[in-house]
């Protein structure tokens, strides 16, 4: 962990926006929402493309070892939506509830959401969050995790005090 807090890397996954045809406004608001869990270490655009993903994702975890990294885009159903594939082969283990958690948020205001294949997971000691590319969506998914991120982190980096809110003892 930094002295500023967590260090977070924002990877944008766009062909249009690896060329320079469209301007990334997802990934901007995103490192903005973020800023106060930490440093944006990293920030890049890329294409959608499996094997340029996995070596962006693995070098960002294990070898600068971020704490947090957040793709935006890439979520859907189009040919070129590979970014939970590309997850998928480097995540040590996911966490579904964080996934599930955006999917059942979203779902209250489209019925495309269920349509959301985005992952949540740990590689290493990297909590890796896939995002939808409309900055609309990312902004509405990230911030149903915002409340947990902090926390999430925290017993990532091997934070030993208890997870429960309640300061009473459990009455048995």
């Amino acid at each position: 962990m930094s002295s500023e807090g967590f260090t977070i890397g924002v990877l944008t996954l766009s062909d249009k926006g690896s060329r320079g045809e469209r301007e990334d406004v997802s990934g901007v608001l995103v490192g903005e929402m973020v800023r106060s869990l930490g440093l944006v270490a990293r920030y890049q655009i890329i294409p959608d493309d499996v094997e340029t993903i996995v070596l962006t994702l693995c070098r960002w975890s294990d070898e600068v070892g971020l704490d947090l990294i957040i793709t935006t885009g890439g979520t859907g159903l189009t040919p070129r939506d590979v970014t939970p594939q590309a997850t998928a082969r480097v995540l040590d283990y996911e966490i579904p509830g964080m996934a599930e958690a955006m999917r059942a948020a979203s779902l209250k205001k489209t019925p495309h959401a269920m349509l959301s294949r985005a992952l949540v997971g740990v590689r290493s000691n990297s909590l890796i969050v896939n995002l939808p590319g409309s900055p609309k969506a990312a902004k509405e998914n990230l911030e149903v995790l915002m409340p947990a991120l902090a926390h999430a982190l925290a017993k990532l980096k091997g934070d030993p005090s208890d997870c429960a809110i309640s300061e009473e003892p459990v009455k048995l």
